[in-house]
């Protein structure tokens, strides 16, 4: 049987550590979610994020606006946001409306406070092999979750599936950054369970039940990022659990693993964009 990768646990492991540092500090971060709509998954991430944010000691703003938003208004307020000293790290929950551009929107973020890294600036070095100021959250809390379980990444295949801006792609290149021969797979792919089956990791970040135990080599590890509701409502992954711990050395639980381990991450990039602002 599979040993769980906890992320809850090393969640709480990790924020603690996080608030003994915080505590230390003469002024507090200050993080703003701008959410746009009422997605109601939205809606319950932005409310974890605030929680988690105000637990720590962080300053949490949440500023809501309403679907019919314009895409002029809120690159105004991003605009009136950079230009607050007071204010450590700007956060736009996705999805946008229809009618506003996703890129517009994050590209109007000043590098300095990208604390999701997607703007061109953190992307742009994440992807050339440099330094970005902050790593993209959810990929972020992949890699720790694999080195706190002493999972070696030089010289392993992974294979990810997914190729998303938020997920798939980035951490691909953090993969490569760390030596790991990397396969990207996605909807276009061809024979998946033949290039899982090579796989000494698979990561797969689609939102679709789509990873069975037949089709991974027995030993490799599995990272389920994708979550979703399925007919009966039920919260599930990418990964058939029941499967694919018979055949796995290591196993992430949705939910209850790479989830919280985003939150983790994001907490973790406020306090270093805070401290990089603050030299």
């Amino acid at each position: 049987m599979a040993v769980i990768l906890d992320g809850k646990k090393l969640r709480e492991k990790v924020l603690s550590q996080l608030k003994l540092k915080l505590d230390k500090f003469d002024s507090k971060p200050a993080l703003v979610v701008i959410l746009a709509g009422e997605n109601p998954a939205s809606k319950i991430y932005v409310n974890n994020k605030k929680k988690t944010a105000e637990n720590l000691g962080i300053n949490s703003i949440v500023i809501n606006y309403p679907s019919n938003v314009s895409e002029k208004e809120l690159l105004t307020k991003i605009e009136e946001l950079n230009n607050d000293k007071n204010i450590t790290a700007i956060l736009v929950q996705l999805p946008l409306p229809e009618h506003i551009s996703k890129e517009n929107v994050i590209n109007a973020i000043s590098p300095q406070k990208d604390v999701d890294g997607f703007t061109p600036y953190n992307f742009g070095r994440l992807f050339s092999g440099e330094e970005p100021l902050v790593y993209p959250c959810t990929p972020k809390g992949v890699l720790i979750m694999l080195d706190e379980y002493g999972i070696k990444l030089e010289g392993k295949h992974v294979v990810v599936i997914g190729r998303s801006n938020i997920v798939g792609r980035p951490l691909a290149q953090m993969l490569l950054n760390r030596n790991a021969t990397v396969t990207i797979c996605h909807s276009k792919t061809e024979n998946l369970a033949k290039i899982t089956k090579t796989a000494d990791i698979v990561i797969s970040a689609v939102g679709k039940n789509i990873i069975e135990g037949e089709m991974l080599k027995s030993g490799c590890v599995v990272i389920d990022v994708g979550i979703f509701k399925d007919e009966s409502g039920k919260t599930r992954g990418d990964v058939d659990f029941e499967s694919v711990s018979q055949v796995a050395s290591h196993i992430s639980p949705v939910p209850g693993g790479v989830g919280p381990m985003t939150i983790a991450s994001l907490m973790l990039n406020t306090v270093e964009l805070f401290e990089k602002n603050s030299l």
